[in-house]
């Protein structure tokens, strides 16, 4: 079938919608109907990017928890309402702004000391971060350094590596840390140094075992038969690709670790009085819960959000 295109003006018999050279290009109305059309995706239809939004509402939310607990603890180093250990028992269980007796200048109320809680509240922000980072440090260095030994060397360093991470296994944590407690003495120091030794174990099991399956990798084989040394092949081929799973531990265990301080707190044989944490203010609250339940609620209130915080950091890291 032929169509006429000698004339401007020729009509097309067949209406295939050949436009003539002086007017402008259009759409042919059946052009929507062929198989290379788009095809528009139904409103109804799931969108790709929904789990990534729900992602980043996770991060954002324990970022945001995470972002004010430090800067509550960094603002308490120079200001906070009273001074933590301000003692006046005339205003002693002062309840909170909102209950009857309460007074202005202490909206969260005092404890049995008279003490203002908001300021400890504040104060102790700074051991629970301190505690739960530095044994994160800690535990991951010495985690990370035997789990690449026993990975990258294997044979008697790792049966070695991986026969104390099983001895340490058997042992319940918490007991473990509470005995060493009870020979080393209370102290911050020694509860960071007692957490990091506890929790090694984790990151080197990962460790070991991310390292196994990177070591076997051509561009490590490749990387080793150009004659790179061992140092240098860890260094830039092996620590890089085992780095992202090890720090999503890492952020989960600072949550763990804050728990375990307060717990160790709690019982009497973490970090002394003397130091405001949360979970001393625990400890003191639970002897007047009947009277003032507000002594042991704020303090274990703000353990639940920096922890929730910090959940919600670590699972959203994991899902990206």
């Amino acid at each position: 079938m032929s169509v006429s295109t000698g004339d401007p003006g020729a009509t097309n018999p067949v209406g295939l919608g050949v436009a003539s050279p002086n007017e402008p290009l259009r759409a042919s109305p059946s052009a929507g109907s062929g198989p290379s059309a788009s095809v528009r995706p139904s409103p109804l239809a799931p969108r790709a990017g929904r789990p990534r939004r729900r992602l980043n509402r996770q991060v954002l939310v324990g970022g945001a928890l995470v972002l004010l607990t430090i800067v509550v603890a960094a603002m308490s180093l120079v200001w906070t309402p009273h001074p933590p250990q301000q003692q006046d028992l005339g205003r002693s269980l002062l309840p909170p702004f909102w209950m009857d007796g309460a007074r202005a200048g202490f909206p969260l109320g005092t404890d049995l000391n008279g003490r203002d809680l908001l300021s400890r509240i504040m104060v102790g922000a700074q051991a629970s971060l301190f505690v739960g980072i530095a044994s994160v440090v800690v535990g991951g260095t010495v985690g990370l350094v035997l789990g690449l030994l026993a990975g990258y060397f294997g044979g008697w360093v790792e049966s070695l590596v991986m026969r104390l991470v099983d001895i340490q296994l058997s042992l319940p944590g918490v007991l473990l840390a509470i005995a060493i407690l009870a020979a080393t003495g209370k102290g911050l120091l020694n509860v960071v140094l007692v957490l990091g030794f506890v929790s090694w174990v984790q990151y080197a099991r990962i460790v070991r075992g991310s390292t196994l399956g990177v070591r076997a990798q051509e561009y490590v084989l490749g990387a080793r038969a150009l004659g790179a040394t061992h140092g240098r092949i860890v260094r830039f081929h092996i620590l890089p690709n085992i780095l992202p799973p090890i720090l999503v531990v890492a952020t989960i265990n600072v949550s763990s670790n804050i728990l375990a301080e307060a717990a160790l707190s709690y019982l009497g044989v973490g970090v002394p009085l003397s130091t405001v944490t949360w979970g001393g203010m625990l400890n003191e609250g639970k002897n007047v819960f009947e009277l003032a339940w507000w002594n042991a609620i704020w303090p274990g209130l703000a353990i639940l959000l920096v922890v929730f915080g910090i959940n919600l950091l670590g699972d959203g890291l994991s899902d990206a």
